[in-house]
């Protein structure tokens, strides 16, 4: 699924995403009581796309019969468990829903925390991965989608409406017909800005539509 130009997948935006994350001074929430969690921001290659060589990364829709979140769209992810690191729980709960398994040297980079209105402090760990095979858990997963990541580079993405509930900005990131909101809209929009394009501005206070403040 893509409606932006694509972008190669190969070393050179590899590096390109491990050089702009390694020189980022990653804004990190420590005093919070919120649930940790962490999310997998995984580059891989859009071959189910027709787009041989093209890069995509792994969308997914929550299953119907989650108690939380059902049905949301959602990067692979879940709560850090007592003596994980963001970077070990990104990694195992990618395997535990998707079956995908990545050595610890597909890491890219980590993104900015960012403070859900569910409870969690979200830290987006961004891998780069062969996931030429995916075995989705349907307990948890409904269906995961390669998007290109030149979706992400839309000149109408990313959108913000305003809402009488709260006066910050709720960000919008159109994926083909659907609209992705925060907390995963807001991972995406800093991955494309710091990711991509060397662009560090923060995004911790893009809110949520209020569906999912629960």
């Amino acid at each position: 699924m893509t409606n932006g130009p694509a972008i190669a997948f190969d070393e050179a935006l590899a590096e390109r995403i491990r050089s702009n994350l390694a020189a980022h001074e990653r804004r990190i929430i420590t005093e919070d009581e919120r649930s940790r969690a962490a999310v997998a921001v995984v580059v891989v290659e859009a071959d189910s796309l027709g787009e041989p060589g093209a890069a995509a990364f792994l969308l997914c829709r929550r299953a119907a019969r989650m108690n939380r979140h059902a049905f949301q769209w959602a990067l692979p992810g879940g709560r850090i468990d007592d003596g994980e690191t963001a970077i070990d729980a990104a990694r195992r709960e990618l395997h535990e829903e998707l079956g995908v398994d990545l050595p610890a040297e597909s890491l890219l980079g980590v993104l900015d925390d960012y403070p859900t209105r569910s409870g969690y402090v979200i830290t987006p760990v961004v891998l780069w991965g062969d996931t030429s095979e995916l075995v989705i858990a349907p307990d948890e997963v409904h269906a995961v989608y390669r998007i290109g990541l030149g979706e992400l580079c839309r000149p109408d993405s990313p959108r913000f409406i305003s809402i009488p509930e709260s006066d910050r900005p709720v960000v919008q990131v159109p994926i083909g017909d659907h609209l992705i909101h925060a907390p995963t809209g807001a991972v995406l929009v800093q991955f494309r800005w710091l990711a991509l394009d060397g662009d560090d501005s923060p995004v911790a206070g893009f809110e949520q539509p209020v569906f999912a403040w629960k």
